[in-house]
Parts: C-alpha cells; structure tokens; sequence
C-alpha cells in the first residue's frame, strides 16, 4: 500500500491558489501541478517548499537500472555510501561512517520502520519486498528526526510500494545470470467487492563473491521467498483502509574460519565449515483514512512485525576456555587473555605468568598449577558442543497523524505514537528485553506571502530505556516563483543507543559438549559482554543551504551546501572480547551535493548527480566508508519499436580507502503477442577498477556480471 495517500488537500496546488502565492503559481505554471514530495515533513509539498533535499527514484529510473537490490538503487543518491561486508551483507550510510554497519539511516517500507530494534540494523537482502513491487522511493538527505524518531539521524528511506489499483493483471519475471543469479517474480492483481487486491510472490539466489585474497572460496551466497499480499479499500467518499502483509524466508551463508583460529581467543567452529543464517520475517500494518473535510484529514496506521534469526553451529575451544579462572582473568583485562593464547599457540604455558604482574599473575599461577600437565597438554585440550546467535525482535507500532489547514496559508501536522520494541536472545540478552516508546510530533507550514514559506517542526521522545529527547527544526524557504525555491535549514537529530550497545549480557552457552569437558553437558564460554546502561543519545546539528529549481523543459536541479556535525558518537566496534561502547566520539561532514535530471524529451533522459564531502572524526573507524568525491551519470533512451537503452555509471574515489568505478548497460525489447506484453532485457555491469569490493578479501575472478530477464504481463 502506498504511503502517498489522502491527506487534508488533495494536492499542494489549491492550497496555493487560494493563496497570494496561488497568484504566482498561475503567472509560472500555466495550470500544470506541481510534483509533490511527502518524506521531508509528512505533508505533501512541492520540491522547492520542502525544508531540505529529497532524492526520488521513480518506477521508470528503477526499472531503467535493471537493480536486482535497494542498496544498488542507492547509488543513485548523491553523498549515499554502499559498501559490501560480504556479498549477503550490505550496509548504505548517508555521507559515511564505520563500514560493517549502518545505524543512523531511519527505513521505511510503505511507512512501517524496518530498523529492527535489537542489533540495530537493516537487513537489506531480507525484506519481505520485491524490487518490482516498488514505485517510489524518497530519499531525505539530512537529519530528520523531528519527523521519524529517533534514528533518522543521518536519513530516511521511505520506499513506496505500488498500489494495488495500479497492479491489475498478471506479471511473471524470470531473471538469471553469472555468478548464481537466479530471481523470479509473479504478481497477480485483481478487483473485488469494495477493494483492489495484489498477490505477489518472489525469490531471489546468488553466490556472493568468488574468494578471499587467500585465494580461498568465499562462502556468503543467499537464498530467498518473499510474500507479500496487499489491498486497498475505498469504503465512502471519506474514508480510506488500506492492509498489507508480508513474509520473507531463506538463508544467508557464512564464510569458512580456518582451525587455527580455533583456539581460546575465538569461538570458532573445528567441526563444522559454517554458521549459516536462517532468517525469516513477517509483517503486517493497516492504515485508516478519513477526510473529515477538504481542509482535515485523520489517519491511523498500525503495524507488527517479527524478525526471526537462527545461527547455530559446533564449535571447539580449548578445555582451558571454560574454567571459571580464565573468566576472572578476561575480567581483569582481555589482552592478558590474548597473551595467554599466543603462548598456548607456541606450547609454552609454562612461561604464562613471567609476563603477567599482580592479580593477573596469581590467576596465571593457580592455571599452570591446576591444568598445566608436563607437556601443557591439558591446557590445550579441546571442547567442543553446539552454541549458537539465535534472536528473535518483535515490534509493535500505533500512529495517530492529524493535518489540518488552518487557513488558506497555513497547515499543521500533528501526531502522537507508541511502539514497543521486544529482543529474546539467550546468547545476547540473557534471555528477553523490551522497550516503550512514545512521541509527540507537530509541523507548521506558513506561507507569509507568495515568496516566503517559514516552517517549524519539533518532535518529543520519551524512551524507556534511553531517555527523553526534544528535537527541533526550523527552515526558510525563499520561492524565486512555484517552481524555484531558496531554502536556509537548521535541525537537530538523536540516534537512541540500541539494545545491543547498550544492555546486551552477551555470552555464550556451550551445550551438548564432548572432548575434556569434566563431565559436564554444558559451559559457558570465558568471554562475555554487558552493556553499559548509560549511554547517552548521540547529537547530530545540520545547518543546510540549497536551491530547488524545475524548469518547464523537463530539467530539474537540487544543490545542497551542508555542514553537519555528530557529538557524543558510539564509534568502539561491539566485539564480544574488546566490548567497550562511549560516548567519547565525534564526527563532522560539510560539503556540496548536486542532482540534476532532465527528461529533454519524450525519448530521452538524463540524470547526473555529484557529492565533495569533507570530514573529520575523532575514531578512525568512523572515516572507513566515507568517499571525498562520488557520483552517478545515466542516459536513458527509447529508441522506439519497442527498443530501449539504459547507461548508468557510479564512482566514488574511496570506500573504506577503496576505489569504486562501475558502468551498467541495459538493453530490452518490448513486444505484444495479442494481449500479453513481453520484455526481455539483458544488464551487463562492468567494473572500472581493479580493487576488490570494501573489503580486501571481497573478490569476484572477473570484473563483469551478466544476467538476462524476461517478463511477461497480461
């Protein structure tokens, strides 16, 4: 279902012309609309009155891409970082930050947030959602908590699905290619009774990367069925109700460890060759809304959703990794447990407590007293049993929005929320942790006069687990005329400590243990992680100049000038031997983006975008995904007779201190075999460079991907 839906005015246009500043709409426009963006402030407004930039990735430019995933449609949003932890995992950060995860971006799928809430992330290959499914997306460049919440500290991606009165019909997609592509999609829509219905049904499957620098094969393929069911009901004149339902089920696979990791400073696997994940996903919202009159709309939306992730494996460790001993020295300081491993690693236990001092080196001499045989052998004796990274996150969400014109040149949004976030995890959370959160949220569009919108917003969070916030944004914007717009922007965003930085008891149960383990069934692993329980929220302040500009040949233009600056960071990585998450970090972007798209005609379009972002951190980690200089160029073109040709390039001159060059060629022909329409496509995707892709050991054994597609609809 589509979050573009009724809201008080049915466009922004005769809000305006019953304005002074429709005076001037009717001078410029010559009775055309203007196009309307709704991520920025929840009203739908036209591009130059919205108080910040807002990239949209339209169904043709999607289409035209030949994209199989979100995350490489993001490449097409100026100052958006996509990088690659393995060829199933893919993170996108807006300007940049620590390349293994994205946590200040705010996802929303027809207006449902799917930030899970417990490990604090977006798991991009496994949402319930097919890429031909998708209409739209909105992608807000800037802070926008004061409209999302917490987490939209950096961006929102707001992806709109296709309505399903605009999906009447059957669509079959059969996709297949090099390196184990092999999608498929079928959708049927249909009518009935008071509502328009669409069924669809997809998967998805591909090898990831070849091998490691190592030369060594690289196990991260994946595998995926999605569902997804949705309808819209047009119960009167008033009221509206659209449904959906979702579901996602498949597997992401992980790489190889070798046996030498595989001793007391790892919990690695000797017995099995990986810890796959089975992931599975359900979801389901409902919106309501009524137009009590052309100048008040009410809607209310809820949803639930639960995220499912079973990861188990045997692993083997050292006998020594289980004794209560070992636990009290990790305690006391973790590298003394590193030291002790490298000297294990060499058979030299018995030098153990020469070279550790105090408590330390006591602990060290009751381990060579009580497991030390003559040859250190009872000390490097293996254990091994079944352990697991099982999670289950559960969320619940209620929304109440309400949009009322005051005046003819006056609006106001206002709303309130509560959603309940649930983690249950043995390994991470000692069992089951849960959060409430409540919001108040407003927005006040005034239109001073025909040239002068001033707009103010604020939301207030009170969450149980981090605490109460307030969040303001206030913004200018100068219209040149309807089409062309100035805007002078200044915000603050929080990002909320998740459960995982902030409460996880992390620790692993060994079960099922064979080897030397003194009888016992099950132990648990010497190393362990707690969360602080007082990290504060991290600060973000923007301050933002830009221009809008549509021009009546089809040419519209959006420039940024930005300075941003994020205060009290969480930057340590969350590794279960090196756990210590603060406050203590900083980070500032400034820069210059720019996005230019013209359709010249009705056979030809072109779109350029162009980000320079300066940065500075205080971790060095926080600057690993972040480009200077980055972009994207496409031409698109009809050639006619059913022909067409799409060329895309995408660059960026440092990702994690790696070169990105890329060129995508799709070609397709469209043809009609009586009242069935075919399409067959081929996209070819060249790689410029010789690096591998964000990491070192991402490799592909060539530099070109191959896939074809072909689609029937009738």
């Amino acid at each position: 279902m589509s979050i573009v839906r009724r809201f008080a005015l049915p466009t922004l246009l005769p809000c305006l012309l019953a304005s002074p500043a429709g005076q001037a709409a009717d001078l410029f426009l010559d009775g055309e609309e203007l196009p309307e963006v709704l991520t920025a402030t929840r009203l739908k407004q036209s591009p130059a009155a919205v108080p910040g930039s807002v990239t949209v990735l339209d169904r043709q430019l999607i289409q035209a891409t030949g994209a199989r995933d979100i995350p490489e449609l993001m490449r097409l949003v100026p100052g958006m970082m996509v990088g690659y932890t393995k060829g199933n995992l893919s993170t996108v950060n807006y300007h940049g930050g620590r390349v293994s995860e994205a946590r200040r971006l705010q996802v929303l799928v027809d207006g449902r947030s799917v930030y899970r809430p417990g490990l604090a992330t977006v798991d991009w290959t496994d949402l319930p959602l097919a890429i031909e499914d998708i209409e739209r997306i909105e992608v807000f460049r800037g802070p926008n908590t004061v409209s999302y919440g917490a987490n939209a500290l950096a961006g929102v991606i707001s992806i709109t699905t296709r309505r399903p009165a605009d999906s009447q019909g059957t669509r079959l997609k059969y996709t297949r290619g090099e390196r184990g592509v092999d999608d498929w999609y079928a959708s049927e829509g249909f009518h009935a009774g008071s509502g328009d219905f669409r069924l669809s049904l997809s998967g998805q499957e591909d090898n990831g990367f070849h091998h490691t620098d190592e030369d060594e094969k690289y196990r991260d393929s994946r595998r995926s069925t999605r569902f997804q069911l949705s309808a819209s009901h047009v119960l009167n004149d008033e009221q509206s109700l659209d449904w959906q339902v979702a579901a996602k089920e498949g597997s992401n696979q992980r790489n190889y460890y070798s046996d030498e990791e595989a001793l007391i400073a790892n919990v690695v696997e000797r017995g099995d060759t990986d810890k796959d994940v089975v992931a599975r996903d359900y979801a389901g919202s409902v919106r309501w809304s009524f137009d009590a009159s052309t100048d008040h709309n009410v809607q209310v939306q809820a949803s639930a959703q639960r995220w499912e992730r079973r990861q188990e494996w045997r692993a083997c460790d050292l006998a020594l990794s289980f004794t209560p001993e070992v636990s009290q020295l990790f305690a006391l300081n973790p590298d003394s447990v590193d030291t002790l491993a490298r000297l294990l690693r060499k058979g030299r236990g018995d030098a153990v407590e020469t070279l550790l001092k105090g408590q330390e080196q006591a602990l060290a001499k009751v381990i060579r007293d009580n497991y030390t045989g003559p040859d250190g052998a009872a000390l490097r004796a293996p254990v091994c049993g079944d352990i697991n990274n099982n999670i289950d996150e559960t969320r619940f969400d209620l929304e109440v929005q309400d949009t009322l014109s005051l005046t003819d040149n006056l609006r106001l949004l206002s709303g309130t929320s509560y959603r309940r976030d649930i983690s249950s995890s043995e390994t991470y959370f000692d069992g089951r942790l849960s959060n409430d959160i409540w919001r108040l949220f407003g927005h006040l569009e005034w239109y001073l006069n025909e040239h002068i919108v001033l707009q103010g917003g604020a939301m207030y969070e009170q969450d149980k687990l981090s605490g109460d916030s307030l969040t303001p944004r206030v913004a200018l914007n100068y219209l040149i005329t309807p089409r062309h717009g100035l805007r002078f922007v200044y915000s603050e965003a929080v990002r909320s400590p998740d459960m995982f930085e902030d409460r996880v008891q992390w620790r692993y149960r060994m079960e099922n243990l064979s080897g030397d383990a003194a009888g016992r069934d099950s132990a648990y692993y010497y190393a362990y992680a707690n969360g602080p329980k007082n990290l504060d929220q991290e600060v973000m302040r923007s301050r933002e100049i830009g221009y809008n500009g549509q021009f009546d040949f089809g040419l519209r233009i959006d420039i940024r000038l930005f300075h941003e600056e994020i205060h009290q960071m969480i930057s340590e990585p969350l590794d279960i031997t090196e756990f210590r998450p603060s406050n203590d970090n900083q980070m500032w972007f400034r820069g210059a983006e720019t996005e230019i798209d013209w359709q010249i005609d009705s056979a030809d379009r072109l779109r350029l975008t162009y980000a320079y972002v300066d940065f500075a951190a205080t971790d060095k980690i926080d600057r690993r995904l972040t480009a200077r200089y980055s972009g994207s160029a496409g031409w698109m073109r009809d050639w006619g007779h059913g022909w067409s040709s799409n060329l895309f390039y995408y660059g960026a001159d440092l990702l994690n201190e790696r070169r990105f060059e890329r060129l995508d060629l799709r070609l397709a022909k469209r043809f009609d075999l009586g009242k069935t329409e075919v399409e067959l496509a081929g996209v070819l995707q060249q790689r410029l460079d010789d690096e591998p892709l964000t990491w070192r050991e991402n490799l592909y054994d060539d530099r070109r991907q191959l896939y074809f597609s072909a689609q029937l609809e009738f």
